[in-house]
């Protein structure tokens, strides 16, 4: 499958599932948004029809309604309209606001009742139970009637609960009837009580014993429905108002999310093509570098990842061809130091054939001096080829960096006192060990390539000091001399093969030219390094920093 279409499926994927989990959260927090706004419209219904339930079974009048709406409205923010059968439409709390009325809503009116319901003993006995029923009527008749004219006359209701379920009303803002509008409010009570037709009443009898108590209270209803407020129709809402039942639509839930999978899907498309472009780059590059074009490049520019390898390549490229242009060069190099040498010993070989030359003791020990410098640099070369590729073989074992010191002093003596310069040690504690890990031949052999280096590029009468010490938890051991320096620009070079900081000096004189890689490769296998400082006719430094064994 390619890059291409599995980003797609990913994208698509991804798009798809955090679309719907999206859609499915918004569908259940709406929905439980709408069912908490049906509670709340179901508590303030409630409240509304409580209130004006309460003013009419106190009041015992519509009259005066108005400013209960008006609290109402304004509490809840409904818009309410309040009429009943007698009387059409008594209050509407926008014209009590002073608004323009809005046109009704659809929802069915509500029924607000304030007739009492009779509770009316359990006696078995009828008559006395209608009797009850006739004294209920007389009592709720006056106590209306008395109720609705305290109204009228501004003064406060308040009621309490009666025997039969009929509430007694009672004047709380006077403290006399008998005076004033309360007075005439108490002769219409007795002017209203004249007595209930107990005959009606008792035409409840020929009922059946269960059904009695529903003829009873609709005989009750009635005989006060003269007196009585008269059930009330409560419209809530106008037609602008928004419905609290009202469900989410489908479609728009459904577009949003074709939007969102199209938009990752195009996104998906862009990024595949941005991505698929540097790579298809890097892919061609790469065939190229493997047929053996080191010069094929990709372009490096931008800070993501894709840029990022295109560097990373480009620096591998540089390097392979860096590698290869080395390689041609130790080629021509190794050529080169056998060449010339091998073209010498051709010539006096053929010339010994020929009896040209006579082979006279000197001669032949030139020879074999010739021979064995050629041995040396295959050697040379052979230790370094295997070094590089990690085939060198070590026999490491616990040292004493004392020894090695002394040791390489002592086999250099000889040849710094023929080159006439003074080769000395200078150990910082003498009388204290100090411990290595390593091949003792093999770092001896590197420390060696260092000295013979020193006693060579140093002047007769100079002189090469080898010091040894301990900071840091490194073992350091530094070769340095008196000659005539190494300049800043070359001491990057100082490390490959065949070359000499004097390009003057011959195989006699300067050595094979390998000795400082190999003494690098050594050090390294060791995980150590060898550090270099030098100055211009003052000397140079060598140092070798080795980990002391823990």
């Amino acid at each position: 499958m390619s890059f291409r279409v599995r980003v797609l499926g990913l994208v698509l994927l991804v798009a798809v599932a955090a679309t719907a989990a999206t859609a499915w959260l918004t569908l259940r927090q709406a929905t439980s948004q709408l069912r908490e706004s049906a509670a709340a419209d179901r508590r303030v219904t409630a409240r509304i029809t409580d209130d004006l339930l309460r003013y009419g079974q106190t009041h015992g009048t519509w009259d005066g309604v108005a400013g209960v709406v008006r609290t109402l409205a304004l509490d809840t923010g409904q818009r309410i309209r309040i009429s009943t059968a007698d009387q059409g439409q008594i209050a509407d709390s926008d014209t009590v606001l002073g608004r323009e009325p809005r046109p009704g809503g659809t929802a069915p009116p509500l029924l607000v009742d304030p007739r009492p319901t009779l509770a009316l003993p359990t006696w078995e006995y009828f008559p006395s139970v209608a009797k009850v029923t006739a004294s209920a009527i007389d009592a709720y008749a006056n106590g209306v009637a008395y109720a609705a004219c305290l109204t009228r006359a501004g003064h406060t209701v308040t009621t309490r609960p009666g025997d039969t379920g009929v509430p007694v009303f009672t004047d709380a803002g006077a403290r006399g009837a008998e005076t004033g509008r309360g007075a005439s409010c108490v002769k219409q009570e007795q002017v209203r009580a004249a007595g209930s037709d107990l005959d009606a009443v008792l035409g409840c009898e020929v009922v059946r014993q269960p059904a009695r108590a529903a003829c009873l209270q609709r005989v009750f209803h009635e005989r006060t429905a003269s007196v009585a407020p008269q059930p009330l129709s409560v419209h809530l809402g106008a037609l602008d108002d928004t419905g609290a039942g009202r469900t989410l639509a489908v479609g728009p839930t459904a577009a949003v999310a074709a939007g969102v999978a199209g938009a990752a899907v195009v996104c998906a498309l862009l990024l595949s093509r941005a991505v698929l472009r540097p790579v298809r780059a890097l892919t061609a590059a790469s065939r190229g570098l493997g047929e053996g074009d080191l010069a094929r490049r990709v372009p490096g520019a931008g800070r993501d990842e894709i840029a990022a390898l295109g560097r990373s390549f480009n620096r591998m490229a540089d390097s392979l061809q860096e590698s290869e242009e080395r390689q041609r060069r130790l080629v021509g190099d190794i050529a080169h130091e056998l060449r010339t040498p091998l073209a010498n010993l051709r010539g006096y070989l053929e010339a010994l054939r020929d009896g040209v030359l006579e082979p006279d003791p000197e001669l032949l020990d030139s020879l074999h001096e010739e021979v064995l410098l050629q041995q040396r640099i295959v050697d040379d070369l052979q230790d370094l080829a295997l070094a590089e590729a990690g085939a060198l073989t070590y026999h490491r074992r616990e040292l004493d960096a004392r020894e090695l010191v002394e040791a390489c002093r002592t086999a250099h003596g000889a040849l710094a006192s023929a080159a006439g310069v003074l080769l000395t040690s200078d150990i910082a504690d003498p009388a204290r060990r100090v411990p290595l890990y390593g091949d003792p031949g093999r770092l001896r052999q590197a420390l060696s390539n260092l000295v013979g280096n020193a006693v060579r590029h140093t002047s007769p009468g100079g002189g090469v000091r080898l010091e040894l010490a301990e900071r840091d938890e490194m073992v350091r051991i530094a070769v340095r001399d008196t000659g005539s320096g190494i300049p800043a620009e070359q001491l990057p070079r100082l490390f490959d093969r065949f070359w000499r900081a004097d390009a003057a000096r011959g195989r006699a004189t300067g050595g094979s030219g390998l000795g400082l890689s190999i003494a690098r490769q050594i050090v390294a296998d060791h995980h150590g390094a060898i550090e270099v400082e030098s100055e211009v006719g003052v000397g140079t430094v060598f140092t070798i920093v080795l980990p002391a064994p823990s």
